[in-house]
């Protein structure tokens, strides 16, 4: 059964967002906002009662790439990380706005998982939404919720993922998002970690082969993504 949307309070939530941003001189990539679709308050749910039910010891925070272990990554999820207890945190469309959002509101509730895999950002990149910049501050201020959220959890912090078919203008803004946000690394709380160039041949091309739309991963590139953090994620979990 569809619960209504006054439950949640969105919509209010949504204008009081905006105007605190406003009144702070803010910008959109750190103004913590909610979706009003219909299948992101969905997912968004899912999420929250997943992690109510507990025996949570790993979790991946992102957009469509990240919800995307549930299909394309599917048998790669089921080998590596279904034995770790993990959750996926994943909404298609999110942007680092909407992660900070649901930080707030549920997706962490209860739980202390020992790491946490975080890529986001790829989505504030489009044309002119938000300059290079901004989406590094939107993703500070998510790794700075995760640590109010959860002291103990280690943070692992992936460099956002290339996109397109060649390196162009958009790819050039995410190189300079991921040189920002490498200084994040702390080596103790934080990691950062960048496995773009496992997705890409040496003279910086997408095979289609791992990213059919130049976006998105196939069976063959979450198998490499989960492959390139393999022995960090061990690390990070107190596993080696």
């Amino acid at each position: 059964m569809k619960r209504p949307l006054r439950a949640y309070g969105f919509v209010a939530l949504m204008l009081a967002g905006v105007v605190l941003a406003q009144s702070a001189g803010s910008h959109s990539a750190v103004t913590p906002v909610p979706r009003t679709e219909e299948s992101w308050l969905r997912r968004q749910q899912q999420i929250n009662e997943r992690v109510r039910q507990g025996n949570v010891d790993l979790i991946f925070i992102g957009d469509s790439i990240t919800q995307g272990w549930e299909s394309a990554g599917r048998a790669a999820w089921e080998k590596h990380y279904a034995r770790r207890n993990a959750a996926n945190l994943g909404i298609g469309g999110d942007r680092t706005q909407h992660v900070l959002w649901r930080l707030d509101h549920g997706n962490l509730e209860g739980i202390r998982p020992r790491a946490a895999v975080v890529m986001i950002g790829t989505n504030n990149s489009n044309g002119a939404d938000n300059t290079a910049q901004e989406i590094a501050e939107g993703i500070t201020a998510i790794i700075h919720k995760l640590g109010e959220k959860l002291p103990q959890t280690k943070v692992l912090l992936l460099a956002v993922f290339p996109r397109g078919q060649t390196p162009d203008p958009q790819r050039e803004k995410i190189a300079k998002v991921n040189s920002l946000i490498a200084g994040l690394h702390d080596g103790q709380r934080v990691h950062f970690m960048d496995i773009g160039p496992n997705l890409t041949n040496p003279d910086g091309a997408i095979y289609p082969e791992i990213m059919p739309d130049f976006l998105h991963l196939s069976p063959k590139g979450y198998e490499i993504w989960a492959a390139s953090i393999e022995t960090r994620v061990a690390e990070l979990m107190g596993e080696k």
